[in-house]
């Protein structure tokens, strides 16, 4: 398109449009903007830092991105300056067609928040469009023999703009034989007839140059020309008759290519060629021509390619029925292409996180992802889900987004890794669906005390036993990884008989092995309570205490002493007479 020609025509109407890029409307979380097509790259649409109500740096500092399914992208976030500013050239028609409201979504997502803001930018048509008929000319067959009043069908222009931009009038060259008949169907669509006001006589003027002008109502006003030779000739005064005007067909868009769609047909009470009738397209548009095939001679039509109802769900084509001295009729078919549930529904992945702490509080987000389905209707409606039993659910979030988060508290201990299955179904029948798989590991924390096997301990040595010798062998588990499940052991300071505890044994802080750091006497204490702490080394550490009985066991490591009679102190040796009847 020639826009950028054009424009520069008209510097009011683009200050104009540039004011309107100011917020016009906002609610419901939307935010919603309006442009001019055909800016330059990078020019201003919107404040999106002011109207977040947010401050200056919280866009680079929340790190705000816009989020996007779409093959190309129309905007962009300056999160310097906090506005929303156009990527490149926007073409309003290319985007929108001929809809009366086009309106570019865009969605901007603040990370450290894990949230989406909807902006809705209606782009404003400008007068950028020349009205065009489709060729340069259009040649008219009239037989010397028509009468005043006869009505030929002339092309209607078409102009890609909408409003007052597209046609608004047309306008015939001045001549003395024709007049421009301008009318409408009962649609509202406007249609062209050369309306002859004075015979004709081929011998006088066998060929009338007229040229037929449309203008849209753009200001400044854009217009384009159709030549119309009119060729006068000898009586063929039956023009073919369609037997209908309007053709109305509705075809699924899974039909099969060569497949018969409609048959137009035709009649001219004309005898020989003046009643032959062959058909044509009247505009040969490139995307009509490569769908769609017309039998000349038959006037069936034929789909050439698969139809998309997701590139076009509407095909307007005019039809041309001629006879064989050149008169023409027109008729209109409507093609409806109805939608089939033949595209499964898209997840685009947002947000994820691929670890969370066992101890994070139901309702903490996991991952935050979009789901679309191109289809419309039940065929495009979407719904997710994750297998039941899992500590997770799903949260319907803005629009077509869903947050999955943890729906209870999580236990590494007895989980430590989740593979999570999201399942996106359409409402089709049959219905499609697409899954993502979303791993996630569980972190630990320090929520498990170290455990001993026995509630308390008994165990036996030998007295006189060597210094050094490991005695006993104590064992605490902690179900913790790392820091938080490394156990060290200790003794409970005490004293026995007066001397520290440790002097007597110790133990080994890694492995809970004890060693007697002296030789026990029997005779001298026959057990020794002490008490064994296991503690781990998270932040803070957890700890259990234990008991521990050492049992002495007496050996043979002492002499009979005769502690009576005692022995003389003189030397002599002693006698005890003891009486008879003892």
């Amino acid at each position: 398109m020639a826009a950028g020609q054009r424009l520069g025509n008209c510097p009011e109407i683009l200050l104009i449009f540039f004011l309107l890029g100011s917020l016009w409307e906002t609610g419901s979380g939307q935010i919603r903007y309006s442009v001019p097509e055909e800016m330059e790259k990078g020019s201003f649409v919107g404040d999106i830092s002011k109207d977040l109500g947010l401050g200056p740096h919280k866009l680079s500092e929340g790190g705000a991105r816009i989020v996007s399914r779409g093959k190309k992208q129309h905007f962009a976030l300056n999160v310097r300056s906090g506005s929303l500013v156009t990527a490149d050239r926007i073409d309003r028609e290319e985007l929108c067609g001929k809809a009366p409201v086009c309106i570019v979504n865009a969605e901007i997502l603040l990370e450290d928040k894990v949230k989406i803001y909807g902006v809705e930018v209606e782009i404003i048509d400008i007068n950028d469009n020349i009205p065009s008929f489709g060729a340069d000319e259009r040649e008219i067959k009239i037989p010397e023999s028509a009468v005043p009043g006869t009505r030929f069908p002339l092309p209607e222009a078409f102009d890609a703009d909408i409003g007052m931009n597209s046609v608004q009038s047309y306008q015939l060259s001045s001549n003395h034989h024709f007049s421009l008949s301008v009318g409408k169907r009962t649609d509202g669509v406007k249609y062209l007839e050369l309306m002859l006001e004075h015979a004709l006589d081929r011998e006088e003027e066998p060929v009338h140059l007229l040229t037929l002008t449309a203008s849209d109502g753009g200001d400044p006003i854009l217009s384009g020309t159709l030549r119309v030779p009119v060729t006068v000739l000898d009586a063929n005064d039956n023009a073919p008759e369609f037997t209908q005007s309007v053709y109305t067909v509705n075809v699924p868009e899974n039909l099969a290519q060569g497949t018969q769609l409609l048959t137009v047909s035709a009649t001219d009470l004309d005898e020989g060629i003046n009643g032959e009738v062959t058909y044509y397209f009247q505009k040969s548009m490139e995307k009509t021509s490569r769908l769609f095939h017309l039998n000349a001679l038959t006037g069936d039509i034929t789909v050439l390619e698969y139809l998309d109802y997701e590139e076009c769900n509407f095909y307007e084509i005019d039809i041309e029925a001629r006879d064989g001295a050149g008169l023409l009729a027109i008729a209109k078919v409507l093609l409806k292409v109805l939608d089939v549930n033949d595209n499964a529904p898209d997840i685009t992945i947002t947000s994820v996180t691929s670890s969370v702490s066992e101890n994070s509080a139901a309702g903490s987000i996991i991952a935050l992802f979009n789901v679309h389905d191109k289809d419309s209707g039940e065929n495009g409606q979407v719904t997710c889900s994750i297998p039941e039993h899992l500590p997770f659910k799903l949260e319907k979030s803005y629009g077509n987004y869903y947050s999955l988060v943890t729906d209870r508290a999580l236990d590494r201990e007895q989980v430590s890794m989740y593979n999570v299955t999201v399942t996106a179904t359409d409402g089709g029948n049959p219905p499609l669906s697409t899954f993502i798989h979303i791993s996630l590991h569980i972190e630990d924390t320090n929520d498990n005390p170290p455990v001993f096997v026995q509630t308390s301990y008994s165990a036996y040595v030998m007295e006189n036993n060597p210094r050094g010798t490991s005695i006993y062998s104590l064992t605490a588990l902690d179900p913790d990884i790392g820091e938080n499940g490394h156990i060290t052991y200790s003794i409970t300071d005490d004293s026995v008989h007066g001397a520290p505890l440790s002097s007597y044994v110790s133990i080994n802080s890694e492995t809970g092995i004890l060693y007697a750091l002296r030789s026990f006497d029997y005779e001298q204490f026959r057990e020794l309570k002490l008490g064994v702490t296991a503690k781990d080394s998270g932040d803070p550490p957890l700890s259990t205490n234990v008991s521990l009985t050492l049992f002495i066991l007496d050996q043979n490591d002492n002499a009979p002493e005769i502690l009576y009679p005692a022995f003389p102190t003189d030397g002599s040796s002693g006698v005890e007479l003891a009486p008879r009847s003892a």
